[in-house]
């Protein structure tokens, strides 16, 4: 739950839930946005145990989330042996991604949709949409070969610059309304609200970290945008 979106609250809730079915006595649960640490005592042992995972920041997968929340209230109606149930979580774990193609066409299709509520008209949506598929299919192909912060700042850049080449070139009318749509496959919404969450159930810790580490994403799309605003002013010059 943790390393794919979900917020500290239901991770802590799915645990306790489980650890009552399994008559784990005395069960203390510590969460963090990155980390947890677990104490507990099986019923009838005067032994407590303890153990500490360090979980990385990473990415929302949603459809993880929804099937692990799923699978504990099985657990919770006797649906698995301990066994079992560990089986049947490696098998959400490795549950696969979506086709990049298809990753990279959702992209295209949500920067023009965001550019058309924006505002943005047909050629100005198509130049999103051409962006969106640029940038999308830029952060696949630099996938845990660059870190996140300089994939954010060059996908941004490249997405922008993209955008200006268009509006120099006479392809749509407003260039921030096509900036916009393209950069928003970039933007941290469910680490942000989960943030938010996290600070409203009390968990300041974990909920300033995501902000954070949302922020520093905006920041890096805020830096793109302006580097490729720098360097098309410098190469098409008076057309900006």
């Amino acid at each position: 739950l943790l390393e794919n979106g979900a917020e500290i609250s239901r991770v802590e809730e799915t645990m306790e839930r489980i650890a009552r079915h399994f008559g784990i006595a005395d069960a203390q649960f510590f969460v963090l946005s990155n980390g947890i640490f677990a104490t507990g005592m099986q019923e009838g042992c005067q032994r407590t145990y303890a153990k500490v995972l360090h979980i990385p920041v990473c990415g929302a997968r949603l459809d993880k989330v929804a099937a692990v929340n799923q699978f504990s209230r099985e657990i919770e109606a006797g649906a698995y042996t301990a066994a079992e149930a560990w089986q049947a979580l490696q098998r959400i774990r490795q549950l696969p991604d979506r086709p990049r193609g298809q990753q990279i066409l959702a992209a295209g299709i949500g920067s023009a949709c965001f550019c058309y509520l924006f505002g943005g008209r047909g050629p100005e949506c198509l130049a999103s949409l051409a962006a969106g598929l640029l940038l999308y299919a830029f952060l696949c192909l630099t996938a845990r070969r660059i870190s996140k912060i300089m994939s954010n700042l060059c996908g941004a850049a490249l997405a922008a610059f993209f955008c200006v080449a268009c509006y120099a070139c006479g392809f749509g009318e407003t260039l921030g309304r096509m900036v916009v749509g393209a950069v928003i496959p970039l933007i941290p919404g469910v680490s942000f609200t989960n943030g938010i969450r996290d600070i409203a159930d009390g968990d300041y810790l974990s909920g300033t970290i995501r902000l954070l580490d949302a922020l520093l994403v905006y920041v890096c799309i805020a830096i793109g945008v302006g580097l490729a605003f720098w360097l098309g002013q410098r190469i098409f010059g008076g057309v900006l």
